[in-house]
């Protein structure tokens, strides 16, 4: 839903890029630097319950990994590398947030929630990985109602408000979030299914592509040759020579 803002951002952004491009800061060390602050921030001061400070650190370093992506458009060097680092780096801080969370809640005696927040951990990774498995598939995903964005948002202003003393905002924010979660990760799978008829299932080295539904060929059963009658069951004999 925040995609919106995506160009907004990216022209606010823009300026900020283009002055780091003048100095010798990388994009893939801003995404370091920005999982870094995230996961200190989370895990040092959510299980310490300074939920507020907390929620400000992460945020701080949330919106500076943002700039990698603005240095990477202007200095030209955005790569295949550059982009499964923030991905992967991505899931990390997420990890932290809520990991940090989950502490703060057992700490406190709130087991059940604590349990909501793991959920929402689970089924953010597994919102994220459907998307990049369908379209290393070759099928098209970018549906779902509560995409990282969005559920950033609603996790950390849950969280920093309840800093800030408001009674069950973070219990009301982690399930809806686990909620919204759910629903995208089911709305990726529908799309999946539907994208995904009748194309074939990319074939491993040495194996046949299989139609969509069929499995992909393996290799000849036991004794048996690939094309031919029942060996002798004797050794095959090394390479370059003959049997």
């Amino acid at each position: 839903m925040l995609n919106v803002l995506r160009p907004a951002l990216s022209r606010l952004l823009t300026p900020v890029g283009e002055a780091l491009a003048r100095t010798p800061v990388t994009p893939n060390a801003i995404t370091v630097i920005g999982t870094a602050g995230v996961a200190a921030g989370a895990l040092s001061l959510f299980p310490a319950g300074h939920l507020f400070w907390g929620t400000v650190v992460c945020t701080v370093f949330v919106l500076a990994d943002m700039l990698d992506g603005a240095l990477a458009r202007v200095t030209g060097t955005s790569g295949a590398w550059g982009a499964f680092l923030d991905s992967t780096l991505d899931r990390v801080g997420d990890a932290a947030i809520f990991a940090g969370l989950t502490i703060f809640l057992v700490r406190h005696h709130q087991p059940g929630l604590a349990l909501v927040a793991l959920f929402c951990l689970v089924a953010g990774s597994l919102v994220s990985y459907a998307k990049a498995r369908a379209e290393g598939l070759g099928v098209r995903c970018d549906v779902g109602i509560a995409e990282r964005s969005e559920r950033l948002v609603i996790v950390l202003v849950a969280a920093g408000l309840r800093g800030l003393g408001v009674p069950y905002v973070l219990a009301v924010g982690l399930w809806v979030l686990a909620a919204l979660s759910a629903i995208t990760f089911g709305q990726r799978v529908a799309a999946v299914r539907a994208g995904a008829r009748g194309l074939s299932v990319p074939a491993r080295p040495g194996e046949a592509a299989a139609p969509s539904g069929q499995p992909a060929s393996g290799p000849p059963a036991s004794g048996l040759s690939a094309s031919g009658p029942p060996s002798s069951g004797q050794p095959a004999p090394p390479p370059g020579e003959t049997p």
